[in-house]
């Protein structure tokens, strides 16, 4: 006969919980004027094509929806990616000064 509660046992012990790492990011808001922004955050990562603002990424060029308020990111390789604004907002806290003192401790 099947231990129910031994396998029920074993199933909860592979489940696992995990939290994100504290990783420190460089982004630049998209306000729908800042392009020459953009382009001096990313160098030649960013241009634009048939009205579209594209970036090269480590998967391949990102078209990005030109929607005002989304963000060109910065990861930790240097490379570069959208964002949308609710997503970077619900992933990313902005740092003052002493936070990063904080934040760089981490490391």
């Amino acid at each position: 006969m099947v231990d129910m509660k031994a396998n029920k046992e074993r199933r909860c012990k592979m489940k696992k919980q995990y939290i994100k790492k504290p990783i420190l990011i460089e982004a630049v808001q998209f306000t729908g004027s800042n392009f020459r922004e953009l382009c001096d955050f990313a160098g030649n990562n960013v241009y634009l094509q048939d009205g579209w603002i594209y970036v090269h990424t480590l998967e391949g060029d990102m078209k990005m929806k030109n929607e005002t308020g989304d963000y060109l990111i910065k990861g930790v390789k240097g490379e570069f990616y959208f964002c949308e604004k609710n997503i970077f907002e619900e992933t990313y806290k902005e740092l003052d000064d002493r936070s990063y003192v904080c934040a760089s401790s981490l490391y």
